[in-house]
């Protein structure tokens, strides 16, 4: 497994991608999703350049932590999956980003163990399926307002996950409605995209791009 021709090979579609748009691939941070991902695979994307890790459990997250505490690189850590209310203490206390704030309640709920100023996303159910969580589109404008009167936290943008397709185009009109809500928000980051799909979400304005299995293959 060759994470550092994959995490290349990446790149290279997210600048082409930017072109494109007429955007600078430097706009794009990717973050490394490594769910189910060994350590001995983070360090290798590390040392390849990833700078952002992405994880969708908090203990797991933990554990990979304390095992990658003794390198001289500390990447910046993403919670990019489900956050269950008994864990939002931990989740609080050693991501550097949320990326899925999918109710008030969970928002308050970071906010009351938030050290300092915490960044976090506000998930959007574009789609509207049922199996998703999130904020709905008509519900968004006011959550947001909600949310941004909460001490300790603060809204950087939006986030959403995208139905699983084979041809990527047919989330196009997601990817793109999230970007019109972020913009008449006037927030800043857009987190969407994933191995399947992350050329059209770049082309429709992401700045983050969560991608796991195009990095690191199947080395879970």
């Amino acid at each position: 497994m060759d994470i550092e021709r994959n995490l290349r090979e990446v790149e290279g579609r997210i600048a082409q991608a930017a072109q494109r748009a007429g955007r600078s691939p430097g706009e794009i941070t990717i973050v490394a999703v490594t769910k189910g991902v060994a350590p001995q695979a983070i360090e290798a994307a590390l040392e390849a350049g990833i700078r952002h890790i992405g994880e969708n459990r908090v203990q797991e997250a933990r554990e990979k932590m304390t095992h990658l505490s003794s390198l001289a690189l500390r990447p910046t850590w993403h919670m990019v999956g489900h956050l269950q209310s008994n864990k939002v203490k931990t989740a609080a206390e050693i991501f550097d980003i949320i990326h899925s704030i999918d109710s008030l309640r969970l928002a308050e709920a970071v906010s009351g163990h938030a050290q300092n100023s915490l960044p976090v996303l506000l998930q959007v159910n574009i789609s509207g399926e049922g199996t998703k969580s999130g904020f709905s589109v008509a519900e968004l404008p006011k959550a947001l307002e909600e949310v941004a009167r909460l001490p300790g936290i603060e809204v950087k943008g939006l986030m959403t996950i995208a139905p699983l397709v084979k041809d990527p185009e047919e989330v196009r009109h997601i990817f793109r409605r999230l970007r019109e809500l972020r913009d008449s928000l006037g927030l800043e980051h857009l987190s969407m995209g994933m191995s399947d799909d992350f050329e059209v979400a770049v082309e429709e304005g992401a700045t983050m791009v969560r991608i796991g299995r195009a990095i690191f293959g199947e080395w879970r």
